[in-house]
């Protein structure tokens, strides 16, 4: 009899244990499905979007940008992967192709030297006519100013390394954050490359496509009057 109420109350135990189990990963199931279930953006989005990654001198010290670039083609997302020199005419070939009607969201990423060039590409759109929906720079290296805007200006730097905040000249219009990452243990040569950078990266580009479903505020065509282009520019943005 000791033996069966031993095998019962064993039994018993090992059947609350069960339950205890099965509730705990109904609980993680819960808790862990808001953040894996993340809306991607639309295929139509994506179609007219396109990614410009500016790699830093040299050519060889921002591959981690070739990585970022590939992820981001996995999606279904065009990108452009080149050397921050090309800044000029890359603007030129996004312009064209957004007057053509071949592209209605333009995002720009750079490292060092290439993040340093974002706000000459951002300005020269802008000068064509040619709104930029968001700009993230990797440890921007000189004196980095922004004269005109993107919608978003994201400067992710290393407070005591050669990377510096991102200042805003008078005028300027968008949303500029400054992102100080030092003590992560990322470099400036790494930063490109870290795992949690690159996720940021390809999080905020995939957050702006899908911003990008709303109506943009107008931007001004080039040669349009001071005036016109001034209420241009005073357009709240609904995005």
């Amino acid at each position: 009899m000791r033996s069966n109420g031993r095998h019962t109350a064993g039994a018993r135990q090992l059947s609350t244990l069960r339950v205890w189990a099965m509730g705990l990963l109904l609980l993680s199931a819960v808790a862990i499905s808001p953040t894996t279930a993340k809306a991607a953006p639309s295929q139509a989005a994506v179609a007219t979007t396109h990614v410009y990654l500016l790699r830093g001198v040299l050519n060889i010290f921002s591959l981690g940008l070739d990585t970022i670039g590939a992820r981001l083609q996995a999606q279904g997302i065009p990108v452009t992967v080149a050397n921050f020199v090309s800044w000029s005419s890359l603007a030129d070939e996004a312009a064209a192709a957004y007057r053509a009607g071949r592209l209605k969201t333009i995002v720009l990423v750079g490292h060092s030297s290439g993040a340093t060039a974002l706000p000459d590409m951002i300005a020269k759109l802008n000068q064509l006519g040619v709104p930029v929906k968001l700009a993230i720079g990797l440890d921007s290296v000189f004196k980095t100013k922004l004269s005109t805007g993107a919608e978003r200006y994201i400067n992710i730097y290393i407070g005591d390394g050669p990377g510096e905040p991102v200042r805003a000249a008078a005028g300027f219009r968008g949303k500029l954050d400054n992102v100080d990452v030092r003590g992560t243990g990322v470099g400036h040569i790494s930063i490109d490359k870290n795992e949690a950078i690159q996720r940021r990266v390809i999080a905020e580009i995939d957050a702006a496509i899908m911003r990008s479903r709303a109506p943009a505020a107008p931007v001004a065509e080039p040669g349009t009057p001071r005036q016109a282009r001034s209420a241009a520019a005073a357009a709240p943005t609904r995005n």
